[in-house]
């Protein structure tokens, strides 16, 4: 089933996620399938969930009513767990959007990929790696949106990009040193769950390579009429 296909649950911690982002986190997950289960979890009778509702309204969300029954947000983990299980095993749906930045879900991330699901994970750039390694693919949210960095926070580092690209390319290329960008990127996500080329000024992983010194690109006319694109690291074989 084509990605754009996939039915998906989305499951949204509220008490981890701005309500501000809504909008662009659900336009980020219309790239990846369709959103046939939307869910958000919290004690909704607390003021500090007051921002979402009507983000709730305005998007079809179902809030999920969890009272704080213990101290800590223990309570609304487990719900969203216990439905993410019942939602597995009903087989409704091809995928699972975890909204959060809580380790607390990495191990719903690793069982639910054990039973055959594409997990994505959405959630902050303070997301422990544990959970951002357990998903398929994971989405910084300050990517959605340009945010001030909080004062006193430092700026989070990014992985080498040359080291990364380099080690794609080598590693997908053909006898002749090049190596199509579709198969490049997938590397690159396989690898770096948490890889994209906006965290390094480029909306796209083509506009990326293209502006690598150390990287040819080339475009090859297919059938269809659409390009294909191959990159190359300077020094390595030349092509046919």
């Amino acid at each position: 089933m084509p990605p754009d296909t996939a039915r998906l649950a989305v499951l949204i911690d509220s008490d981890n996620t701005t309500a501000s982002l809504t909008t662009e986190l659900l336009e980020e997950i219309a790239k990846f399938g369709t959103p046939t289960v939307k869910r958000a979890y919290g004690d909704w009778t607390t003021p500090q969930l007051a921002g979402w509702k009507k983000e709730l309204l305005r998007h079809a969300i179902q809030p999920m009513q969890q009272f704080a029954n213990t101290s800590g947000k223990n309570s609304t983990d487990s719900a969203l767990i216990i439905d993410a299980m019942d939602l597995l095993y009903a087989g409704n749906v091809e995928g699972f959007v975890i909204v959060s930045s809580d380790s607390d879900f990495t191990r719903l991330a690793t069982r639910l990929r054990e039973a055959g699901m594409t997990v994505y994970g959405l959630g902050r750039r303070s997301t422990p790696p544990a959970f951002v390694s357990a998903c398929d693919r994971f989405i910084y949210l300050e990517l959605l949106k340009d945010e001030p960095q909080a004062d006193g926070v430092p700026a989070p580092k990014r992985p080498n990009l040359k080291k990364l690209l380099s080690s794609a390319i080598s590693s997908t290329s053909k006898d002749d040193g090049w190596s199509s960008l579709a198969e490049v990127g997938s590397y690159l996500v396989k690898n770096n769950a948490a890889f994209d080329a906006r965290d390094y000024g480029h909306g796209k992983l083509g506009e990326l390579v293209r502006a690598q010194p150390y990287v040819k690109v080339r475009d090859v006319p297919g059938p269809s009429g659409l390009n294909t694109v191959w990159v190359q690291l300077n020094g390595a074989a030349r092509a046919r």
